[in-house]
């Protein structure tokens, strides 16, 4: 998995660089997550700008992440949305 994990001001910001976004990479994405938030992480930004496709494993993970966060009363934000991938996590209510 392709990250890259950066740091600004009180926001950790994991940019995802895979075109796709599925189920055989999904561990090490949550994992580096969660261990950001464990490390005091508070506020997560999810750049999302290099993925083309999602599957619902990956919308599943998303869920993980935001519930993982929201019991630490924590932020989660994602961004760079590409429109097929937006449609996706829109469908799904995830917003």
């Amino acid at each position: 998995m392709q990250l890259k994990i950066d740091e600004l001001g009180d926001v950790s910001v994991v940019r995802v660089l895979e075109a796709k976004l599925t189920y055989p990479i999904l561990a090490g994405f949550f994992a580096e997550v969660q261990k950001r938030v464990e490390a005091g992480a508070r506020k997560v930004l999810i750049d999302l700008q290099a993925v083309s496709y999602i599957d619902s494993a990956s919308i599943g993970c998303l869920m993980d992440i935001h519930r993982l966060l929201q019991e630490k009363s924590c932020a989660l934000k994602l961004a760079g949305l590409q429109p097929r991938v937006e449609t996706m996590i829109s469908m799904t209510g995830l917003f």
